[in-house]
């Protein structure tokens, strides 16, 4: 609701979303005969529905914990913030935070032949192998990164066009065989790579969009299983991401987060276990709603949740992913709701992946009206917004770089690691930097630990993702609680500050146990 507000972003920008996930496995599914035959890592390969829950190719439940990235929706045709960092070294942070999926906004114009991505910084070697690509391969590259280190995607068909949002799923410029075309387009182009798991078919329908009305040119319920029915008949594995509406039988919510309908007229496709129905909730610095003035905010806001969309977990139907949610986090109201909503998602530490999954809003600081999880340099995490994250965040998955299925020998493993230096940005008074650890031994890490010595006076002045201690000219950073477990060939990074600038790249070396 009130999207207008929502999407005044920077001049260079436009718009909305990315991003997602977690995972929890439950000791049920654990067979308790035979503990040699160690389960896999819960997430591997295409997932399916059972009641409320996400399982995977195993049948283990997972949880997504995700972020949103925007960009590809919006007239430069490729994730935003790529004129400042490496997609790669992106990515890398988003894991080590401990997001486990990235949902990734699109419009339809990427399947245009005239459309040419643009405000990619390819200096220093960044973004390098994405130079001379369209659009669509550099959706191509990110996702096989993000598999590459153990992320999933989930696919958003975000507008129909560069230009702006619609309340239907299809306008006159980009009717209803478009859309499905390129739904089915992209549901082909990723068959049999599982990274990608999903496709939200629509973001955010509202007025004149209805649900259960019958009017086919109107009723997004309908819309949504001729879609979901069409990617499907290409790519039978995927899960089918289905939003709210705006208003049900005259009672309204935010955009895309109405989600009353399902109980009386519930999405039905083809294939079964398909369906994840997705709400959207925001926060006052988006707009005003009713319930953040009632006195007995914030303890009003489950009852809220339930009649919107929490009843579809709360009574089995089906699982329940908030593919939207995000704040400024400036005033005490939207404090007191981002708590109260996390605490809502149920923590993963008390519920595993038996909770209602997420993709936060946003990756990007240039989301207007909810700014994002990275400042506005791109780089320093809000540690602030983060940490409220913290207790809904949930365990990565099985990355391209390792079977962790495989036990591997338990006597004869070499725990071993690689670290890479890179310096971001150098104004000469200052500098950030990252470090990439890499996981190159034969058994899974536990922790790792790195050490280089400057050449001359630098001193470190903040850093997000490692602890660290300073003697001197030389550091010592190691792993932080959540990022020190690393699969074989699976890699984590950590950012940090220092001054003054122009110590160029020093050899790091890596210890890990």
């Amino acid at each position: 609701m009130f999207r207008s507000l929502r999407r005044a972003l920077c001049a260079a920008a436009a718009a909305l979303l990315l991003i997602l996930a977690g995972v929890g496995a439950q000791t049920v599914h654990a067979d308790p005969a035979a503990p040699e035959d160690r389960a896999a890592a819960p997430g591997a390969g295409y997932w399916h529905t059972s009641g409320r829950q996400m399982l995977d190719a195993a049948g283990q439940p997972v949880r997504i914990a995700g972020i949103n990235w925007f960009g590809f929706e919006t007239a430069n045709y490729t994730p935003h913030g790529l004129w400042a960092r490496d997609y790669k070294s992106m990515i890398d942070q988003m894991k080590s935070l401990g997001y486990n999926t990235i949902r990734l906004p699109y419009s339809d114009d990427l399947f245009k032949s005239g459309t040419v991505p643009n405000s990619i910084d390819f200096s220093g070697g960044k973004n390098a192998d994405l130079q001379g690509l369209g659009s669509l391969q550099i959706m191509d590259r990110i996702v096989a990164y993000a598999g590459q280190v153990g992320l999933k995607v989930v696919l958003d068909r975000h507008r129909p066009d560069a230009a702006g949002q619609s309340a239907l799923w299809y306008t006159s410029a980009v009717p209803e065989s478009t859309w499905i075309a390129n739904l089915k387009a992209l549901a082909t182009r990723y068959k049999g790579n599982s990274t990608v798991i999903g496709i939200d078919l629509h973001n955010e329908p509202h007025d004149p969009a209805c649900w259960g009305c019958g009017d086919t040119t109107r009723d997004w319920r309908l819309a949504a299983q001729r879609a979901g029915n069409a990617v499907l008949s290409v790519n039978p594995e995927l899960l089918i991401f289905v939003e709210g509406v705006q208003t049900f039988n005259g009672v309204s919510g935010w955009w895309g987060g109405n989600l009353m309908g399902v109980a009386q007229y519930p999405v039905q496709l083809d294939v079964p276990n398909r369906v994840v129905y997705s709400a959207h909730d925001y926060a006052t610095s988006v707009a005003q709603q009713s319930w953040f003035s009632d006195p007995s905010f914030p303890a009003n806001m489950p009852g809220i949740w339930d009649k919107y969309w929490g009843y579809i977990f709360k009574q089995n139907i089906a699982p329940v992913w908030v593919g939207e949610f995000g704040t400024t986090l400036q005033s005490t109201i939207d404090q007191k709701w981002l708590a109260a909503l996390v605490s809502y998602l149920r923590p993963t530490g008390t519920y595993g992946a038996d909770s209602i999954s997420w993709t936060f809003w946003s990756w990007n600081p240039n989301s207007g009206d909810t700014g994002g999880i990275l400042k506005d340099d791109w780089t320093t995490v809000d540690t602030v917004k983060d940490g409220y994250l913290a207790s809904v965040k949930a365990p990565g998955f099985p990355s391209g770089g390792g079977d962790p299925g495989d036990p591997g020998d338990p006597g004869g493993g070499t725990a071993a690691c690689t670290a890479a230096y890179t310096v971001s940005s150098d104004w000469g008074g200052g500098f950030n930097a990252e470090v990439k650890v890499t996981n190159s031994g034969t058994v899974a890490l536990k922790s790792w630990k790195t050490t280089w010595t400057w050449p001359g006076a630098q001193k470190v002045t903040s850093m997000w993702n490692a602890s660290y201690t300073q003697s001197g000219s030389t550091v010592t950073a190691a792993n932080a609680d959540h990022n020190g477990t690393l699969a074989v060939g699976g890699s984590a990074s950590f950012g940090f500050g220092g001054a003054p600038g122009g110590g160029g790249a020093p050899t790091v070396s890596c210890t890990a146990t």
